[in-house]
Protein backbone atom coordinates (compact mmCIF):
# COMPACT_ATOMS: atom_id res chain seq x y z
CA UNK A 1 0.00 0.00 0.00
CA UNK A 2 1.56 3.42 -0.65
CA UNK A 3 2.32 5.42 2.13
CA UNK A 4 -0.67 8.11 2.12
CA UNK A 5 -3.28 6.16 1.11
CA UNK A 6 -1.95 4.10 4.23
CA UNK A 7 -2.10 7.45 6.69
CA UNK A 8 -5.42 7.93 5.64
CA UNK A 9 -6.30 4.70 6.66
CA UNK A 10 -5.05 4.50 9.75
CA UNK A 11 -5.34 7.75 11.26
CA UNK A 12 -6.57 6.38 14.42
CA UNK A 13 -3.76 3.99 14.73
CA UNK A 14 -1.50 6.51 14.11
CA UNK A 15 -3.16 8.96 16.71
CA UNK A 16 -3.41 6.66 19.58
CA UNK A 17 0.42 6.49 19.28
CA UNK A 18 0.97 10.37 19.16
CA UNK A 19 -1.10 10.52 22.33
CA UNK A 20 0.81 7.98 23.78
CA UNK A 21 3.87 9.78 23.35
CA UNK A 22 2.48 13.41 23.92
CA UNK A 23 1.19 12.05 27.18
CA UNK A 24 4.64 11.00 28.81
CA UNK A 25 5.59 15.27 28.35
CA UNK A 26 6.40 16.74 31.20
CA UNK A 27 5.10 20.36 30.77
CA UNK A 28 4.69 21.14 34.47
CA UNK A 29 1.15 21.93 33.95
CA UNK A 30 -2.08 19.25 34.42
CA UNK A 31 -2.05 16.38 31.65
CA UNK A 32 -4.25 17.49 28.79
CA UNK A 33 -7.28 15.45 28.05
CA UNK A 34 -7.42 13.25 25.08
CA UNK A 35 -8.96 16.02 22.88
CA UNK A 36 -6.26 18.37 23.67
CA UNK A 37 -3.50 15.86 23.18
CA UNK A 38 -4.83 14.90 19.79
CA UNK A 39 -5.61 19.13 19.06
CA UNK A 40 -4.66 19.26 15.21
CA UNK A 41 -2.65 16.11 14.82
CA UNK A 42 -5.02 14.80 12.44
CA UNK A 43 -5.42 17.64 10.16
CA UNK A 44 -1.52 17.61 9.77
CA UNK A 45 -1.52 14.08 8.76
CA UNK A 46 -4.10 14.88 6.31
CA UNK A 47 -2.10 17.77 5.56
CA UNK A 48 0.99 15.70 4.73
CA UNK A 49 -1.19 12.65 2.85
CA UNK A 50 -2.34 15.35 0.79
CA UNK A 51 1.41 17.43 -0.19
CA UNK A 52 2.54 13.60 -0.92
CA UNK A 53 -0.06 12.72 -3.91
CA UNK A 54 0.12 16.34 -5.34
CA UNK A 55 2.54 17.02 -8.45
CA UNK A 56 6.34 18.24 -7.47
CA UNK A 57 8.61 19.00 -10.22
CA UNK A 58 12.78 18.30 -9.21
CA UNK A 59 13.04 21.75 -8.61
CA UNK A 60 10.26 22.39 -6.19
CA UNK A 61 11.30 18.96 -4.28
CA UNK A 62 14.67 20.84 -3.91
CA UNK A 63 13.25 24.14 -2.67
CA UNK A 64 11.25 22.42 -0.55
CA UNK A 65 14.37 20.55 1.05
CA UNK A 66 16.47 23.23 1.53
CA UNK A 67 13.45 25.17 3.34
CA UNK A 68 12.07 26.77 0.68
CA UNK A 69 8.63 25.21 0.56
CA UNK A 70 5.55 27.28 -0.64
CA UNK A 71 3.86 29.13 2.20
CA UNK A 72 1.23 27.95 4.52
CA UNK A 73 -1.16 30.91 5.23
CA UNK A 74 -2.04 31.54 8.61
CA UNK A 75 -4.00 28.92 9.29
CA UNK A 76 -1.93 25.67 8.65
CA UNK A 77 -2.73 22.81 11.11
CA UNK A 78 0.55 22.99 11.75
CA UNK A 79 0.77 26.56 12.42
CA UNK A 80 -2.40 26.33 15.39
CA UNK A 81 -0.90 23.34 16.70
CA UNK A 82 2.54 25.19 17.57
CA UNK A 83 0.41 27.94 19.06
CA UNK A 84 -1.95 25.10 21.38
CA UNK A 85 1.73 23.60 22.64
CA UNK A 86 2.74 26.61 23.73
CA UNK A 87 -0.31 27.62 25.67
CA UNK A 88 -0.43 24.02 27.18
CA UNK A 89 3.42 24.81 28.51
CA UNK A 90 5.27 22.56 25.80
CA UNK A 91 8.76 24.01 25.43
CA UNK A 92 10.05 24.51 21.75
CA UNK A 93 12.13 21.10 21.71
CA UNK A 94 9.06 19.31 23.41
CA UNK A 95 7.12 20.12 20.37
CA UNK A 96 9.80 19.16 18.07
CA UNK A 97 10.10 15.94 19.40
CA UNK A 98 6.60 14.62 18.96
CA UNK A 99 7.36 15.14 15.33
CA UNK A 100 10.22 12.93 15.50
CA UNK A 101 7.99 10.76 17.51
CA UNK A 102 5.75 11.20 14.80
CA UNK A 103 7.96 10.71 11.67
CA UNK A 104 9.04 7.41 13.55
CA UNK A 105 5.24 5.92 14.25
CA UNK A 106 4.08 6.58 10.40
CA UNK A 107 7.46 4.45 8.87
CA UNK A 108 7.60 1.85 11.50
CA UNK A 109 3.89 0.58 11.24
CA UNK A 110 3.85 1.38 7.64
CA UNK A 111 7.03 -0.83 7.43
CA UNK A 112 5.93 -3.41 9.52
CA UNK A 113 4.03 -5.33 6.99
CA UNK A 114 5.93 -4.75 3.77
CA UNK A 115 9.34 -3.71 2.50
CA UNK A 116 10.43 -1.10 0.53
CA UNK A 117 10.65 -2.98 -2.70
CA UNK A 118 10.59 -0.50 -5.93
CA UNK A 119 11.11 3.21 -6.58
CA UNK A 120 7.29 4.23 -5.85
CA UNK A 121 8.16 3.33 -2.01
CA UNK A 122 11.63 5.06 -1.49
CA UNK A 123 9.95 7.94 -3.42
CA UNK A 124 6.80 7.89 -0.63
CA UNK A 125 9.20 7.95 2.34
CA UNK A 126 11.61 10.87 0.56
CA UNK A 127 8.03 12.97 0.26
CA UNK A 128 6.92 11.87 4.00
CA UNK A 129 9.96 12.87 5.39
CA UNK A 130 9.64 16.34 3.68
CA UNK A 131 6.13 17.11 4.23
CA UNK A 132 7.12 16.87 7.63
CA UNK A 133 10.16 18.56 7.65
CA UNK A 134 7.88 21.48 6.06
CA UNK A 135 5.41 20.81 8.71
CA UNK A 136 7.79 21.22 11.50
CA UNK A 137 9.60 24.38 10.16
CA UNK A 138 5.77 26.01 10.13
CA UNK A 139 5.49 24.94 13.79
CA UNK A 140 8.65 26.05 15.01
CA UNK A 141 8.82 29.50 13.23
CA UNK A 142 4.73 29.62 14.70
CA UNK A 143 6.18 28.81 18.35
CA UNK A 144 9.20 31.28 17.78
CA UNK A 145 6.66 34.10 17.19
CA UNK A 146 4.61 33.85 20.03
CA UNK A 147 8.13 33.60 22.38
CA UNK A 148 9.12 36.61 21.04
CA UNK A 149 5.64 38.22 21.76
CA UNK A 150 5.19 37.19 25.10
CA UNK A 151 8.75 38.65 25.67
CA UNK A 152 8.06 41.80 24.01
CA UNK A 153 4.90 42.16 25.73
CA UNK A 154 6.26 41.26 29.26
CA UNK A 155 8.83 43.23 28.87
CA UNK A 156 7.00 46.39 28.29
CA UNK A 157 4.56 45.95 31.26
CA UNK A 158 6.97 45.25 33.67
CA UNK A 159 9.20 48.28 32.71
CA UNK A 160 6.03 50.35 32.99
CA UNK A 161 4.92 48.80 36.19
CA UNK A 162 7.78 49.09 38.09
CA UNK A 163 7.65 52.88 37.56
CA UNK A 164 4.78 53.32 40.26
CA UNK A 165 6.73 51.64 43.49
CA UNK A 166 10.42 52.80 41.97
CA UNK A 167 8.83 56.56 41.64
CA UNK A 168 7.52 56.26 45.38
CA UNK A 169 10.88 55.03 46.89
CA UNK A 170 12.64 58.22 44.82
CA UNK A 171 10.38 60.57 46.30
CA UNK A 172 10.98 59.14 49.93
CA UNK A 173 14.39 59.04 49.76
CA UNK A 174 14.44 62.38 48.67
CA UNK A 175 12.32 63.96 51.89
CA UNK A 176 14.70 62.09 53.79
CA UNK A 177 17.40 63.22 52.84
CA UNK A 178 16.41 67.40 52.53
CA UNK A 179 14.90 66.58 56.50
CA UNK A 180 16.40 68.31 59.39
CA UNK A 181 14.95 65.60 61.72
CA UNK A 182 17.57 62.72 61.03
CA UNK A 183 21.02 61.87 61.85
CA UNK A 184 24.46 61.80 59.79
CA UNK A 185 24.44 57.89 59.20
CA UNK A 186 20.66 57.96 58.18
CA UNK A 187 21.29 60.87 55.71
CA UNK A 188 24.13 58.71 54.42
CA UNK A 189 21.94 55.53 54.04
CA UNK A 190 18.79 57.48 52.34
CA UNK A 191 20.89 59.03 50.19
CA UNK A 192 22.36 55.50 48.99
CA UNK A 193 19.02 54.46 48.49
CA UNK A 194 18.32 57.70 46.18
CA UNK A 195 21.22 57.24 44.28
CA UNK A 196 20.55 53.29 43.31
CA UNK A 197 17.14 53.89 42.94
CA UNK A 198 17.84 56.80 40.08
CA UNK A 199 19.61 54.05 38.78
CA UNK A 200 17.08 51.64 39.02
CA UNK A 201 14.67 53.85 37.62
CA UNK A 202 16.94 54.35 34.39
CA UNK A 203 17.51 51.04 34.00
CA UNK A 204 13.57 50.63 34.12
CA UNK A 205 13.41 53.06 31.36
CA UNK A 206 15.79 51.43 29.18
CA UNK A 207 13.83 48.69 29.59
CA UNK A 208 10.57 50.49 28.24
CA UNK A 209 12.66 51.82 25.23
CA UNK A 210 13.79 48.16 24.18
CA UNK A 211 10.17 47.21 24.47
CA UNK A 212 9.27 50.25 22.55
CA UNK A 213 11.96 49.25 19.26
CA UNK A 214 11.09 45.93 19.85
CA UNK A 215 7.51 46.27 19.18
CA UNK A 216 8.15 48.12 15.84
CA UNK A 217 7.16 51.29 17.16
CA UNK A 218 10.72 53.07 17.40
CA UNK A 219 11.70 55.56 19.85
CA UNK A 220 9.34 58.42 20.59
CA UNK A 221 11.04 62.16 19.56
CA UNK A 222 8.70 65.06 20.90
CA UNK A 223 11.16 67.67 18.05
CA UNK A 224 11.63 71.51 19.59
CA UNK A 225 13.98 73.95 19.16
CA UNK A 226 17.35 73.42 20.96
CA UNK A 227 20.73 73.92 20.92
CA UNK A 228 23.33 71.35 20.90
CA UNK A 229 25.73 73.49 22.62
CA UNK A 230 23.69 73.96 26.04
CA UNK A 231 22.98 70.59 26.09
CA UNK A 232 25.97 69.60 26.12
CA UNK A 233 27.70 71.88 28.33
CA UNK A 234 24.81 70.86 30.50
CA UNK A 235 25.97 67.57 30.90
CA UNK A 236 29.37 67.22 30.64
CA UNK A 237 28.77 69.69 33.62
CA UNK A 238 26.49 67.43 35.84
CA UNK A 239 29.49 64.32 35.02
CA UNK A 240 32.30 66.97 35.61
CA UNK A 241 30.53 67.12 39.50
CA UNK A 242 29.70 62.91 39.60
CA UNK A 243 33.15 62.11 38.49
CA UNK A 244 35.72 64.75 39.80
CA UNK A 245 38.78 62.61 38.59
CA UNK A 246 37.64 62.82 35.17
CA UNK A 247 39.28 65.54 33.12
CA UNK A 248 36.65 66.33 30.40
CA UNK A 249 37.81 68.29 27.71
CA UNK A 250 34.72 69.92 26.27
CA UNK A 251 35.12 72.25 22.37
CA UNK A 252 31.60 73.18 21.18
CA UNK A 253 29.65 75.63 19.36
CA UNK A 254 26.39 77.06 18.83
CA UNK A 255 24.56 74.71 17.36
CA UNK A 256 20.40 75.45 17.47
CA UNK A 257 18.13 72.81 15.35
CA UNK A 258 15.08 70.89 16.25
CA UNK A 259 15.90 68.18 18.48
CA UNK A 260 14.28 66.35 21.31
CA UNK A 261 16.38 68.11 24.15
CA UNK A 262 15.86 65.23 26.90
CA UNK A 263 16.55 62.31 24.24
CA UNK A 264 19.96 64.00 22.93
CA UNK A 265 20.90 64.46 26.32
CA UNK A 266 20.71 60.63 27.00
CA UNK A 267 22.89 60.11 23.86
CA UNK A 268 25.78 62.66 25.66
CA UNK A 269 25.57 61.52 29.05
CA UNK A 270 25.59 57.94 27.77
CA UNK A 271 28.51 57.73 25.40
CA UNK A 272 30.85 60.28 27.64
CA UNK A 273 29.74 58.67 30.97
CA UNK A 274 30.97 55.30 29.26
CA UNK A 275 34.46 57.10 27.82
CA UNK A 276 34.57 58.43 31.84
CA UNK A 277 34.15 54.44 33.01
CA UNK A 278 36.03 52.39 30.59
CA UNK A 279 38.47 54.80 29.39
CA UNK A 280 41.75 55.65 30.78
CA UNK A 281 42.04 58.63 33.05
CA UNK A 282 45.43 59.51 33.10
CA UNK A 283 44.19 61.39 29.94
CA UNK A 284 41.38 63.86 29.61
CA UNK A 285 38.12 63.18 27.35
CA UNK A 286 38.02 64.54 24.41
CA UNK A 287 34.26 65.56 23.56
CA UNK A 288 33.61 68.11 20.33
CA UNK A 289 30.44 69.41 19.02
CA UNK A 290 31.01 71.56 15.72
CA UNK A 291 29.78 71.66 12.16
CA UNK A 292 30.25 69.57 9.03
CA UNK A 293 29.15 70.99 5.88
CA UNK A 294 25.32 69.64 6.25
CA UNK A 295 26.05 67.91 10.12
CA UNK A 296 26.30 68.50 13.14
CA UNK A 297 29.03 66.00 14.65
CA UNK A 298 29.28 65.32 18.15
CA UNK A 299 32.00 63.49 18.85
CA UNK A 300 33.81 61.39 22.25
CA UNK A 301 36.90 60.52 21.97
CA UNK A 302 38.99 58.03 24.63
CA UNK A 303 41.93 56.47 25.61
CA UNK A 304 42.13 52.89 27.48
CA UNK A 305 41.54 49.78 26.23
CA UNK A 306 39.97 49.84 23.03
CA UNK A 307 37.25 47.87 21.55
CA UNK A 308 37.85 44.72 19.80
CA UNK A 309 37.53 44.51 16.16
CA UNK A 310 34.91 41.42 16.26
CA UNK A 311 33.19 42.71 17.67
CA UNK A 312 32.17 46.28 16.53
CA UNK A 313 29.27 45.35 14.32
CA UNK A 314 27.13 43.91 17.00
CA UNK A 315 27.92 46.89 19.38
CA UNK A 316 24.75 48.59 19.13
CA UNK A 317 23.04 45.21 19.02
CA UNK A 318 21.07 44.52 22.08
CA UNK A 319 20.65 40.74 21.58
CA UNK A 320 24.61 40.02 20.19
CA UNK A 321 26.24 43.22 22.22
CA UNK A 322 29.50 43.58 23.23
CA UNK A 323 29.04 43.37 27.64
CA UNK A 324 32.50 42.31 29.14
CA UNK A 325 32.49 46.21 30.43
CA UNK A 326 28.79 45.90 31.78
CA UNK A 327 29.53 42.26 33.38
CA UNK A 328 31.52 43.81 35.65
CA UNK A 329 30.21 46.78 36.08
CA UNK A 330 29.09 46.88 40.11
CA UNK A 331 27.26 49.79 42.20
CA UNK A 332 25.95 53.19 40.84
CA UNK A 333 27.39 52.25 37.48
CA UNK A 334 26.02 49.20 36.80
CA UNK A 335 23.56 48.68 33.94
CA UNK A 336 21.85 46.97 31.61
CA UNK A 337 24.59 46.95 28.76
CA UNK A 338 21.88 48.80 26.71
CA UNK A 339 22.73 52.25 26.43
CA UNK A 340 24.79 52.11 22.79
CA UNK A 341 21.42 50.68 21.66
CA UNK A 342 19.15 53.28 22.90
CA UNK A 343 21.26 55.89 21.45
CA UNK A 344 22.01 54.43 18.01
CA UNK A 345 18.22 54.54 18.06
CA UNK A 346 17.54 58.22 19.14
CA UNK A 347 20.46 59.19 16.79
CA UNK A 348 18.52 57.50 13.88
CA UNK A 349 14.89 58.58 14.85
CA UNK A 350 16.30 62.56 14.28
CA UNK A 351 17.72 61.32 11.11
CA UNK A 352 21.21 61.10 12.31
CA UNK A 353 24.29 58.33 12.43
CA UNK A 354 26.50 57.23 14.93
CA UNK A 355 30.31 55.41 14.29
CA UNK A 356 32.62 54.19 16.13
CA UNK A 357 36.12 53.55 15.47
CA UNK A 358 39.05 52.02 18.21
CA UNK A 359 42.43 52.25 17.19
CA UNK A 360 45.92 52.38 18.97
CA UNK A 361 46.34 56.11 16.95
CA UNK A 362 43.02 57.51 17.52
CA UNK A 363 41.88 55.53 21.11
CA UNK A 364 37.98 55.18 20.89
CA UNK A 365 36.28 57.96 19.39
CA UNK A 366 32.11 57.45 18.94
CA UNK A 367 30.78 60.21 16.41
CA UNK A 368 27.54 61.17 16.26
CA UNK A 369 26.18 63.19 13.01
CA UNK A 370 22.95 65.22 13.36
CA UNK A 371 21.63 66.85 10.38
CA UNK A 372 21.52 70.93 10.42
CA UNK A 373 18.39 70.83 8.80
CA UNK A 374 15.76 68.68 8.80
Amino acid sequence: MRLHKFILNNVELILSAWTRFARTVDTGKPTMDEKGLRNHAQHILETVAQDMQSFQSQSQQIAKSEGRGPSAGDNAPSQTHAMTRFVAGFTMDQMVSEYRALRSTVLRLWLADKRVSDDDDIQDMIRFNEAIDQALIESIATYGEAVESTRKTVLGVLGHDLRSPLGAVLVASDLLCESGDISVRNRKLANQIRVSCRRANQMVGDLIDLARCNMGNGLPVHLEEADLKVLCESVVEELRTGYPKANIDLRTIEATGTFDPSRIEQVFTNLISNAILHGDLDHPICVTLCRNDKWWEFSVQNRGELIPESVMPHLFNPQARYSTYAANEKGASAGLGLGLFIAAEIVHAHGGTIDVVSTTERGTLFTVRLPVTR
